[in-house]
Parts: C-alpha cells; sequence; structure tokens
C-alpha cells in the first residue's frame, strides 16, 4: 500500500472516531496524535533505508512538539488514531495491527534490556483506554478493548475486554470491527466483588439475628 493511502486512512481514521473533528483542514493543523503518526511514518522509511540518526532526529523533534514518543522502529498499521495523545510512548518492537486507538498516557514498553522483542504486538481492531501500560513481548488479540489504567502483563486472546491491576479479562463479547468507544460501559470486577462480600455479610446479620431470637 502507497505511503499516501495509508496517510489517507489515518486521516479518515480521525475523522471517524472524534466527533469533534470538523474538517480535512482542522485534522491536518490541530491534532498532535496524526501529526505524530504521520511523521513516524517518514522517520520509519528513513530507518528501513538505514538512515537511523535521522530517524530518531524526527522521533525526538516530533516527541517535543506532540508529547508522543513512538520509535521509527516500531510497525504501525493503516487506520492508526491516537485521541489527544500526550504521553504516548511506543517502543521499538512494538507491532500495531490495522484500525487501532490509543488514548493520552499510553506506554506500550519492555521489561527486558536484552536485544531481541521487548515490546507488544498489538492486534486489529484494538482500543487501549488511557493510561494503560502495556508491557513486555505480548499478544494483544484482534477487536480487544483495555480499560482506562490497566496494566497488561500476559497475553490476551480475541474479542476480550480488559481492566484492572494487573489486566485481567472480564469479557469476551467485544468483537466489532467498529470501534466501541464506551469506556464507562467496561465492567468493574473489584466492585462487583466488594458488593457481593456486602451482600454475604448482610445475610449472614440476618442468620445472627434469626438466632438471637
Amino acid at each position: 500500500m502507497s505511503f499516501f493511502r495509508i496517510i489517507k486512512l489515518d486521516i479518515a481514521a480521525v475523522n471517524d472516531r472524534d466527533p469533534a473533528a470538523r474538517n480535512l483542514l482542522e485534522i491536518l493543523i490541530n491534532y498532535p496524535g496524526f501529526h505524530a503518526i504521520f511523521w513516524h511514518r517518514i522517520a520509519n522509511i528513513l530507518w528501513g533505508i538505514g538512515l537511523k540518526l535521522i530517524a530518531r532526529m524526527i522521533s525526538n523533534l516530533v516527541r517535543t512538539l506532540t508529547g508522543i514518543e513512538i520509535h521509527p522502529a516500531a510497525t504501525i498499521g493503516q487506520g492508526f488514531f491516537i485521541d489527544h495523545g500526550m504521553g504516548v510512548v511506543i517502543g521499538e518492537t512494538s507491532e500495531i495491527g490495522v484500525n487501532v486507538t490509543i488514548y493520552q498516557g499510553v506506554t506500550l514498553g519492555g521489561v527486558s534490556a536484552n536485544p531481541g522483542k521487548r515490546h507488544p504486538t498489538i492486534g486489529d481492531n484494538v482500543i487501549v483506554g488511557a493510561g494503560s501500560k502495556i508491557l513486555g513481548p505480548l499478544n494483544i488479540g484482534d477487536n480487544t478493548k483495555i480499560g482506562a489504567n490497566s496494566v497488561v502483563i500476559d497475553d490476551i486472546p480475541n474479542n476480550s475486554t480488559v481492566v484492572g491491576v494487573p489486566g485481567k479479562v472480564v469479557g469476551k463479547s467485544f468483537s466489532s470491527a467498529v470501534p466501541d468507544l464506551y469506556h464507562n460501559k467496561l465492567p468493574d470486577p473489584s466492585g462487583e466483588d466488594i458488593l457481593k462480600i456486602h451482600k454475604e455479610i448482610e445475610d449472614l446479620r440476618e442468620q445472627l439475628d434469626k438466632l438471637k431470637t
């Protein structure tokens, strides 16, 4: 696929997934997430042909201007959307599929100083919520949604919803290729456990009251 075709799909991703985007000119001028991915794609080409110093210089300049750090060696599919973007870090050996959405404060990081694959592989149609950390050479399955502030340290199967620290799969019904951005509808397993415990305590109290009478 040509460079300009990929950029066109990146622009379309912004337009489709951000209701605040009003027109093409606004996206081109005012969207740091788009700026970051545009210049990353150029840096990635330079990295691939051996101009690694120039590629790193572009990456560092874009980080200064946008607050988004993407290593020029990272592989990113078309239709990539970084919403807001401040504090996003994407490591060197990260691999990201098509139609992926990432929010501010996300880290695709490594857990080893050894050479080789150190960063996550993200499948297609994945949403990574604000503040989430995906650490290590993990595989995140297609059509997965990772809730805000989750810390993922294990592989995640396709069609999963993940929340918590460490991240746990709490649902396996998210399978649409259309991004589901309703983060307020994610389950809360910790809250549900607390409610269950509270209910059990109430039941025990009722039983004790009956025994006393």
